[in-house]
């Protein structure tokens, strides 16, 4: 019986797993070695420049004062808590943004799928408008022609009691927590945790039985009544500053500077825009035959749409959805445009202005502005692996 002879392995560079090996660790050691050039290069024109490397500088003070803060703040504070206060002033717009965008998104998608030929034609004017008008130049509407031409706070426009609007800001009262209040938040966050439970159970009884749950009245007494409860046990300890005017402005209580509102309206009019067309094309995508069958069932149009369009839509949404709140994060750093303090303004551009250190302040802000992305991300990725079809 004659012995079958294996096969001779092929050289080296007929292989083609070991050539893409090859490729791959010769392409690596090229990447690397063009980063330890750049890194190495801007560290010898640092020092040739007499600027100093490394994060030192974030424990020295600032000496400069920043209008808005959300912690305390002043100019003998480190360069570090200016980024702090940067971060979250960029947090604060980015989630008000995304928030009232949403809102905003859904209802003129909504509205321009409408039988009434009058909403549904205001609603393609609304997103027609905006989404091709470029959004520093409605940022400078809001601040420059709406915001900044309103009266003196000596003239103020008094819309309520205690409630003025300024060209300095809408001034209210501002509450006061008090010794007690904390029963108070707790009752709140028992009626969101209570909230959640009871969507939960009504949407197993609606798959189990068919019957709807008021869901929407039932969580909406539990978001009032369990802290309204708590605030009633503990002597209700909240207290009100009133605002005053003093001199040329108003001193105490609650304000909303033209920077911080104009801001805020600018990325969600123009980012809503946006999700009003992903919205109708997402309730689009779902079948006809879907609307037809629930209402050959009797179902209510408002329910049809919130029980069994919008669910289905949603599976067709949620991805680009993703792309405008990632869009509306990043584009909030147009706020250095008109003077908002988010962390480009401050940290990217006071800061580094003074301290030189463009490196290090520069990587920190791509840095930051990384992970929000993909912390948006990772979430809307959750969010979107919940509401997709599971095969049978």
């Amino acid at each position: 019986m004659n012995k079958i002879n294996a096969p001779a392995k092929p050289p080296f560079w007929r292989d083609p797993e070991k050539r893409a090996l090859a490729f791959q660790i010769v392409f690596l050691a090229i990447v690397l070695f063009i980063g330890y050039s750049l890194v190495n290069n801007t560290m010898n024109n640092l020092a040739s420049q007499g600027i100093a490397s490394g994060f030192g500088f974030l424990s020295t003070n600032t000496g400069f004062a920043i209008a808005e803060t959300l912690i305390e703040y002043n100019e003998s504070s480190t360069y570090f808590r200016s980024f702090v206060v940067g971060l979250l002033n960029t947090i604060l717009v980015s989630v008000i943004g995304i928030f009232f965008a949403t809102i905003l998104g859904f209802s003129m998608g909504i509205a321009r799928l409408s039988n009434n030929w009058l909403i549904s034609r205001l609603a393609a004017i609304y997103v027609d408008t905006l989404r091709n008008i470029p959004l520093l130049l409605q940022l400078f509407f809001w601040y420059f022609a709406v915001l900044r031409p309103l009266p003196n706070p000596k003239d103020a426009i008094e819309l309520g009691t205690n409630l003025f609007l300024t060209n300095r800001g809408l001034f209210g009262p501002k509450p006061i927590y008090e010794s007690g209040f904390v029963w108070v938040f707790m009752g709140f966050v028992l009626a969101i945790i209570g909230t959640v439970v009871l969507f939960k159970w009504a949407r197993k009884r609606q798959e189990a039985t068919g019957q709807l749950f008021p869901v929407y009245r039932t969580a909406l007494a539990l978001l009032i009544g369990l802290p309204l409860i708590a605030a009633a046990a503990t002597g209700f300890p909240l207290s009100w500053e009133l605002p005053v005017l003093k001199g040329f402005n108003f001193r105490g209580g609650m304000s909303l500077t033209p920077e911080f509102s104009s801001l805020v309206f600018a990325l969600s009019v123009y980012t809503s825009s946006f999700i009003a067309e992903i919205v109708r094309s997402g309730i689009l995508a779902v079948d006809r035959g879907q609307t037809e069958a629930a209402f050959a069932l009797g179902i209510k149009p408002a329910w049809t749409t919130r029980l069994v369009i919008v669910p289905q839509a949603l599976r067709v949404i949620i991805p680009p959805l993703t792309s405008q709140y990632l869009n509306l994060t990043k584009n909030s750093s147009l706020a250095a445009a008109i003077a908002y303090p988010d962390l480009v303004a401050v940290f990217a551009g006071t800061a580094l202005n003074q301290v030189g250190q463009a490196v290090e302040i520069m990587g920190m802000t791509l840095a930051v502005y990384l992970f929000l992305s993909l912390t948006i991300s990772f979430f809307m990725n959750w969010y979107n692996s919940k509401m997709a079809l599971v095969e049978r």
